[in-house]
């Protein structure tokens, strides 16, 4: 006789219509009656489109039909008129997916300075390397970095559909407001245009069919952040740290804020974790030790990896190389972030 997890973790298969989130995580599924192998299942939409129902009941059907002691399956649909939307309740709407983007994983921090973008980048290029699709959107519009961390000054333009066309580099495709900008122009703008342009890096880019797109997130919980977590289906978050406590406290920030907003927390990267001296090969922690370790066991998320600080990966950000390019056997730096990307495809399968 089938479990009320497994049926639950079978219609988490179930994606929405239209999103990247599923109908457990949504929360349609209300109850879940077993009696034998006749499982019942009750749904409750709010929609006034006939399809969505329908193409829900025919996902349904088929991953509990597939499940083992399943006799019969029957779906109850509760479907009621959705609410309408009243400005200023961008938090209570529901996400969209982004068009051309299977997964999308948010990289954030609670402050600067942990090496947040450097993590986004070379976490981008590591899953580039295990064979998937993948592209990076800096969202970071007062200090987008990924432009010159990739080594490239292109200029995007725009297709026949009004769309901003991603540059490539790596085998990536790659969004910054730096790709916009002269390197020494600041971005003076106001909250609520910063967050329109956010939406328009995302919602209006070609990204041409992605597996994984990385969101280089800006640090803390201000508007950008919040409106990227409240609108956008995220299929979880990484957060960069470094060992010592003053950082660990403003990451724990970084975690409440997705967990306010269901999104998942799918591990921490413990950046600059110890320093690899060129000459002896010894580690040397110089921010202490076991801090992200002792995190993550208190949120009961994974450590994801350790990443060392290491003179050839500040020269290789300089130069927009990232050192996640370079051979495994050849840094310790590109071997951690090859593992981090490996869990992470384990994690999140696109």
């Amino acid at each position: 006789m089938p479990t009320d997890p497994e049926i639950r973790q079978a219609l988490a298969q179930v994606r929405y219509p239209g999103f990247s989130r599923d109908i457990i995580s949504f929360g349609l599924v209300k109850d879940i009656t077993i009696e034998g192998g006749k499982v019942t299942v009750e749904i409750s939409v709010a929609t006034r489109d006939p399809n969505i129902p329908r193409l829900i009941h025919e996902q349904a059907m088929d991953v509990l039909q597939k499940l083992p002691g399943v006799t019969e399956a029957k779906l109850n649909f509760d479907i009621k008129e959705p609410p309408n939307p009243v400005a200023g309740t961008a938090d209570k709407l529901p996400k969209s997916s982004i068009p051309g983007v299977k997964r999308v994983i948010a990289v954030g921090s609670g402050k600067g300075g942990v090496g947040k973008s450097t993590v986004a980048s070379n976490l981008a290029v590591a899953l580039a390397k295990t064979g998937a699709r993948v592209g990076l959107c800096d969202c970071d519009l007062y200090g987008p970095s990924i432009a010159h961390m990739f080594g490239t000054n292109e200029r995007p333009y725009q297709n026949d559909e009004q769309q901003i066309i991603p540059i490539e580099k790596y085998g990536l495709q790659l969004m910054s407001m730096g790709f916009l900008l002269e390197d020494d122009a600041p971005v003076i703008v106001r909250g609520p245009i910063a967050t329109k342009y956010t939406q328009q890096f995302l919602r209006q880019c070609a990204w041409d069919h992605l597996d994984y797109l990385i969101l280089d997130l800006p640090p803390g919980t201000g508007d950008i952040q919040l409106t990227i977590v409240q609108t956008v289906a995220l299929d979880g978050a990484v957060i960069v740290t470094t060992p010592q406590e003053v950082a660990l406290i403003d990451a724990r920030k970084a975690v409440s804020m997705f967990q306010k907003v269901n999104v998942p927390i799918l591990g921490i990267v413990e950046n600059m974790s110890y320093f690899l001296c060129p000459d002896n090969g010894k580690s040397y922690h110089i921010f202490g030790k076991g801090g992200g370790e002792h995190e993550a066991k208190r949120l009961s998320v994974p450590l994801l990896g350790q990443i060392p600080i290491e003179m050839a990966m500040r020269e290789a950000g300089d130069e927009g190389h990232p050192i996640a390019l370079e051979d495994v056997t050849e840094s310790a730096s590109s071997y951690a972030f090859l593992a981090i990307a490996n869990q992470l495809r384990s994690a999140v399968p696109a």
